[in-house]
């Protein structure tokens, strides 16, 4: 697992180069000024190697950035160097979240809460939340939705190709549920024309708008609105992706 996570990590900018990180925090500041947030203090919650943490810093905001992966943190650390004001992030579970205070707005992109295993991991990640967003400060975050599930990654297989690694992704869905299998494979040229294969597989769950909706509400969230894959629009019937605005009560 080691392994795979150094080599994940050293890649993951250029296998997600198409994120327009800088567009996605002003689109975020956009919301939080919409409904009446501060943008102040800001967890960004699953930040990876920090892109997007880099962009709020950039904004104006003071950043929280927290991950699971040591090694997607140490590419943060290296990104974030002279940013002003300095980014501090944490090496922790999204599950067992535990901030030294409290933050005026949380976000979470890049369908991240997907990953959890379950309802009650996603509960558990609210209640969390929760625990550290002041009273009445805003929760920005995306999800995949069912129909990205059953239409768009059933089945199908993707390949990223750049100068360093060749990445295949292979996606199986479960009917049962509608989660997704996906399977990972880098190959990470060598010496000699060789090449080193890098493995791993996880899993995302789906959850209807409905859901979310249930879940926030009974950890002491409101949901204000959603919107369609960062738009200016409500969400389509088949969109891929809805961002969530969510007050803490």
């Amino acid at each position: 697992m080691a392994g795979y996570e150094a080599v994940f990590a050293r890649y993951y900018d250029s296998l997600t180069a198409d994120v327009d990180y800088r567009r996605q925090g002003e689109y975020l500041l956009g919301l939080a000024k919409e409904y009446g947030g501060s943008f102040r203090l800001v967890l960004d919650l699953a930040c990876g190697t920090g892109s997007l943490s880099v962009e709020l810093a950039r904004l104006g905001a003071e950043v929280i950035g927290v991950d699971g992966s040591q090694e997607m943190l140490s590419c943060a650390v290296n990104k974030s160097q002279g940013v002003d004001p300095a980014i501090l992030y944490l090496c922790q579970d999204m599950e067992e979240l535990d901030l030294y205070g409290t933050v005026d707005t949380a976000v979470c992109t890049l369908d991240s809460l997907n990953h959890l295993p379950g309802r009650e991991a996603l509960a558990r990640v609210f209640r969390r939340l929760r625990l550290f967003i002041e009273p009445g400060g805003l929760f920005l975050f995306d999800m995949n939705t069912p129909y990205k599930h059953t239409h768009q990654l059933a089945g199908t297989t993707y390949v990223r190709e750049t100068e360093e690694v060749y990445c295949v992704w292979q996606n199986t869905l479960d009917p049962r549920d509608n989660s997704v299998d996906i399977d990972l494979d880098f190959f990470v040229k060598g010496e000699k024309n060789s090449y080193r294969r890098y493995s791993e597989s996880f899993r995302e769950y789906v959850y209807t708008a409905d859901e979310v909706r249930s879940l926030l509400e009974a950890e002491g969230f409101q949901l204000l609105g959603l919107r369609g894959n960062y738009a200016d629009r409500p969400p389509a019937p088949e969109e891929q992706r809805i961002v969530y605005i969510a007050r803490r009560k």
